[in-house]
């Protein structure tokens, strides 16, 4: 810790230092500003005079933070080997294959992908070579809303949950107008009249801690806490998601905690 005071107090204005919500009380105490992974990027855009950028994050954080920033200025990512579950499902490979797999079904000239902010560089310009967008989930609606105004269907990477909880729960759309495409099995596993006949073809990726809540989780909860409110990230399965009182980004979490009065239930984050 005496390191790292001393490199900030030495590197002054040089070095901007950007701290996840996610990291731990000891690692915060050293960070500028803090917030979600694009706030953090944004807020790196906007420092041009710092050289040195300290990104106390994962990997996916770091690439999307050196997108944003000049060519003049330097992204460190303290621990190289800081990654993220769900980004490491999809690999530019195998959504390249399945970009083969829509085209031979006769679906990928209808089909916008969309790709959450989750993901690393190569899926993001994957995505905008075929003419799609990149979403946070505080801004997931939004992105479907736009991508359903230039085609008939969504590839959704690389988070199944977040695209079928955002198409289901807040676009009115059912769980068959999504299936679920798996990069391990041939041809993701679908068949061409399933993708011919489904609006979001989800990727099969997941947060491996979010996904580890259940629907026994909300209600053993509630059980044991008469009058609870429960609080999720629409990362979370799909019946979680059904079952919460609150559903948005981290952001919104925080900002609902430290708010008051309890809503009614099953109100979510639109921003």
């Amino acid at each position: 810790m005496e390191r790292a005071r001393a490199a900030k107090e030495k590197l002054g204005d040089k070095v901007f230092v950007l701290g996840h919500h996610y990291q731990r009380d000891e690692v915060i105490q050293f960070a500028d500003v803090t917030g979600d992974s694009f706030k953090l990027a944004r807020d790196a855009a906007a420092r041009p005079e710092a050289e040195y950028i300290v990104f106390c994050g994962v990997h996916f954080m770091a690439e999307s933070a050196d997108i944003l920033t000049g060519d003049d200025q330097k992204v460190v990512l303290p621990d190289l080997a800081a990654g993220c579950s769900m980004a490491d499902m999809a690999t530019a490979e195998q959504v390249a294959e399945c970009w083969d797999v829509l085209t031979e079904a006769g679906v990928a000239e209808r089909t916008v992908p969309v790709s959450y902010m989750n993901s690393s560089a190569d899926i993001k310009a994957f995505t905008g070579k075929h003419g799609g967008t990149i979403c946070t989930s505080s801004n997931a609606r939004r992105a479907l809303d736009w991508a359903f105004e230039q085609g008939e269907k969504v590839l959704f990477l690389p988070d199944q949950h977040l695209g079928r909880n955002t198409a289901v729960r807040d676009m009115g759309m059912s769980l068959d107008d999504c299936v679920v495409y798996n990069p391990h099995r041939p041809n993701g596993g679908l068949t061409a009249e399933q993708l011919r006949d489904a609006k979001m073809i989800l990727w099969r990726g997941h947060c491996s801690v979010h996904g580890r809540f259940s629907l026994d989780s909300v209600n053993d909860v509630r059980e044991r806490i008469p009058g609870v409110n429960v609080l999720v990230h629409p990362e979370c399965k799909h019946e979680v998601v059904a079952a919460a009182d609150y559903v948005g980004s981290t952001e919104y979490i925080i900002k609902t905690l430290e708010a008051a009065p309890p809503a009614p239930r099953g109100r979510s984050a639109r921003s």
